[in-house]
């Protein structure tokens, strides 16, 4: 099913810090590819006599809002902006609100600098299970570097290199398309063969944005590890959610990796048989 045109990217937010990054980067990313901005915070109270009044936690909840909505015309004053306070659980109402967006923006709500994450970790539920791309930001801005992608010449490849190319030339930046050997020994030079292939899954994207400085890097060692040093450097990560293997009903191991552990923010995209699914 073809994206709308009028489909918006949507930001979630808390009253974190983290939030107002997320919604001033979801606001050049909207602004970018001429789309609205949704500013979302889900806002759940109970009902019953115990509870405090609703207007002492919608208040808090609306300034929250207006704060965002704040840091998002800054970034970009032009951009068409829309704020929603929904009752519900934040996760339910993030996927809910994904099924129609051309892309979710969050902060990782401190993943990356914890040792253990849990699985219920709401990223990471987002990232697994939304209805579209799902761009997680961190709580420290990343340096001005290139956009890093990493391919694998699977299913998930011609999703990930349409967003890398597309964020590469808004923002705009140098492309790092890489693509990982993994061999049985380390010490092994990826045979010819890998990079031949690589550059012939760039060649259309790079024939469509020739304005696109691109560099190509093949790599032999573990995948993961390889990702991960590589973002260390990069101003944003996109990868595929499942890479070559999309029967899996989670992430895969390489963009679970690097939701945990890059410091850039990184970027899951889907491919069309990357279904939505409902909390």
């Amino acid at each position: 099913m073809a994206l709308a045109a009028d489909a918006p990217v949507v930001v979630g937010v808390d009253d974190s810090t983290q939030s107002l990054t997320a919604a001033r980067l979801a606001a050049k990313e909207a602004a970018a590819h001429h789309r609205p901005l949704r500013i979302v915070h889900a806002f759940n109270w109970l009902a019953d006599p115990s509870s405090p009044l609703e207007g002492e936690l919608r208040d808090p909840a609306e300034r929250l809002l207006n704060r965002a909505a704040r840091a998002a015309t800054e970034a970009e004053p032009n951009v068409r902006l829309s704020c929603a306070l929904i009752e519900g659980p934040a996760l339910t109402t993030l996927l809910r609100e994904s099924g129609s967006a051309a892309l979710l923006v969050m902060g990782d709500g401190g993943l990356a600098g914890q040792t253990a994450v849990p699985i219920e970790a709401l990223s990471v539920q987002i990232a697994a299970r939304a209805g579209c791309s799902v761009l997680v930001v961190r709580e420290q801005s990343p340096p001005a570097g290139p956009v890093l992608v990493g391919i694998d010449c699977g299913a998930g490849t011609p999703t990930a290199l349409t967003f890398a190319f597309d964020a590469a030339a808004w923002r705009p930046a140098e492309l790092v398309v890489l693509r990982v050997w993994e061999a049985d020994d380390p010490s092994e030079e990826p045979d010819p063969s890998v990079a031949e292939e690589l550059a012939e899954a760039v060649a259309p994207w790079q024939e469509r944005c020739p304005e696109v400085r691109v560099t190509q890097r093949v790599r032999a060692g573990d995948s993961k590890q390889i990702l991960l040093d590589e973002s260390r450097e990069a101003g944003v990560v996109v990868v595929s959610m499942r890479g070559e293997q999309p029967s899996r009903s989670m992430l895969g191991a390489l963009s679970q990796t690097l939701l945990y552990h890059s410091p850039a923010p990184v970027v899951i995209v889907r491919t069309p048989h990357e279904l939505y699914v409902q909390a």
